[in-house]
This record gives C-alpha cells, sequence and structure tokens, in this order.
C-alpha cells in the first residue's frame, strides 16, 4: 500500500513539475526575446538561450524615460489608491448583504448580480464621469469606475457567510456596535477573502487602459498600459513607413520592443502575486463554495 501511495505521490509531484516548466517557459521566452536583437529574431527567430544579449529594445522604449516614469507613477498611484477604495467599499457591501438579519440583503444582492447582466450603456457612463462628476482629464476618472466591481462583491459576499453568524450576535451582546463589530472580528478574520480581492482589484487597476484611452485627454495622466501601446502603435507605423521608403538598412526594434514592452508592463505584477498567493487559492476556494 505504501508502495502505491509513493508512486501515486510521484506521478502527482511529476504531473506539477512538467505544469510549472510549462507555465515558466512562456515567461523565460519573454524575457529572452527582449533581450534579443531585432536581426537575430528576422532570421533565426525566437529562442530560449539567445545567442547575444543587448539592450536595444529596452533602450528604445525608455528613450524619453520621464514619460513613462511618469506614466508608472500615474499607474502606481491609481492602483494603490483605487485598491484600497476597493477593498474597503467591497468588504463594507458584502458584510450588509451577508447578514441574515438585514431584511433587504437579497433585493440588495440581486441588483448586484444584476449588473453583471446588463448594464447602462458607455454613452450615460461617459456622461456621468465626465460631465456630471467633473472627472475627466483627473485621476479619479481612472480610480472611480472600479472602485465597487460586482464579481468582487459576491465573492467578497461568500467569503464572509462562512463567518459564524453566532461570533456577531455574542459581539452585540457584549455592547458592541456595528462598527466595533465590522472592524474588530469582521475585517481580522476576513484577511484572506480581502487579499483575494485585493489581487483582483490591483490586476484590474494596473491592466487598464480603457479608462485612460476615454477620460485622458492631457498627457499628464495618461496610464502606463496606455502609454506602451501607443509606443506599439508608433514603431509599427515607422515600420510600415520605412518598408514603403524602401529603406531596409533600418530597423526598428519591433518584435524585441513587444517582449520589452510586455516586461515593463507585467514586470511588476510578477513579484506581487507570490505575496497574495497563498491567500487567494484560500479566498477562491472559501468563496466559490459558499458563493
Amino acid at each position: 500500500m505504501r508502495i502505491k501511495s509513493r508512486i501515486s505521490l510521484s506521478v502527482i509531484h511529476i504531473v506539477l513539475l512538467l505544469t510549472s516548466i510549462a507555465c515558466i517557459i512562456p515567461i523565460v521566452l519573454v524575457l529572452t526575446a527582449s533581450l534579443t536583437s531585432e536581426n537575430t529574431i528576422l532570421t533565426k527567430g525566437y529562442s530560449l538561450f539567445p545567442s547575444a544579449i543587448t539592450l536595444e529594445a529596452y533602450r528604445f522604449v525608455f528613450k524619453n524615460p520621464v514619460q513613462i516614469i511618469n506614466s508608472y507613477i500615474v499607474t502606481i498611484f491609481v492602483t494603490v489608491t483605487g485598491t484600497l477604495l476597493s477593498i474597503m467599499i467591497t468588504a463594507m457591501v458584502a458584510y450588509v448583504i451577508c447578514r441574515k438579519d438585514f431584511f433587504l440583503a437579497n433585493k440588495i444582492s440581486f441588483f448586484i448580480f444584476f449588473t453583471l447582466l446588463f448594464s447602462g450603456g458607455l454613452v450615460p457612463w461617459y456622461i456621468l464621469i465626465s460631465r456630471i462628476l467633473h472627472l475627466k482629464d483627473t485621476p479619479f476618472a481612472l480610480i472611480l469606475p472600479y472602485v465597487v466591481t460586482p464579481f468582487l462583491v459576491l465573492l467578497m459576499k461568500g467569503f464572509m457567510s462562512t463567518i459564524p453568524f453566532a461570533l456577531i450576535e455574542s459581539a452585540k451582546m457584549d455592547g458592541a456596535s456595528e462598527y466595533r463589530v465590522f472592524f474588530s472580528i469582521i475585517i481580522p478574520v476576513s484577511k484572506s477573502g480581502l487579499a483575494t480581492i485585493a489581487l483582483f482589484s490591483v490586476l484590474i487597476y494596473w491592466n487598464d487602459y480603457w479608462l485612460s484611452l476615454l477620460f485622458i485627454d492631457t498627457g499628464k495622466y495618461v496610464s502606463l498600459q496606455l502609454l506602451l501601446y501607443r509606443i506599439m502603435s508608433n514603431i509599427d507605423f515607422l515600420n510600415s513607413a520605412l518598408s514603403v521608403a524602401n529603406t531596409s538598412n533600418i530597423v526598428l526594434p519591433s518584435q524585441s520592443a513587444r517582449f520589452a514592452l510586455a516586461v515593463v508592463a507585467a514586470g511588476p505584477m510578477l513579484f506581487i502575486f507570490p505575496f497574495f498567493q497563498r491567500f487567494f487559492v484560500k479566498g477562491i476556494t472559501v468563496g466559490s463554495i459558499k458563493g
């Protein structure tokens, strides 16, 4: 029996190892391709082990470092501020609708779920942000639309539903107010769920370029993702112009620049995700079971 268990465990480990390698290889390929010269990629193709390492693509991308640094600052500010607001408001809404003694809990839950299926449309949304709230060309136009995400509210509700209601009742019997119950009891025992929605919020804010494209006209508050998209569009346009002009002696780092932009855009997230992974798996599992 022990031999069969060891064999089964070994097979599981081998499968997980191969799966991990399969997930790591694309990341390594992106990194090595960004460090490979454009001519090498065009002649020899992509390789996990480049014959020569060059920073040509990164020098081209960071030709105007002030603009990229400014976009990094804007994106970091929007991500941190939006994530903190999203965590707090999402937790408050989820706590309210998971309370069994709140008579409007089911109706509010249905309203939140309804917004997952239908929306008011792009034009009313644009008018609300730009004309009514007057947030156009401000960082808050990049923060406000994602502060409350229905999916995250329902996910957090499923997690908070696992908290025994007797815990809340005993705190109320001891004279604790609703604020005391929420901040002193609910929040500390909901760290896994909060870390899960925090990771989702970070990814939503960090990878967003749509809000910046809609509401930001000046270059001062352009997000990192939109700036990188514009850089890549400019490279493609210049390559098209050079091909029309038959200037074969000039080669812009088109392919290598794509991978360099991917490293610049996704690099910070690769370092952040491992810190949330333990809470993320637990929060997703509990929330999906009880949701």
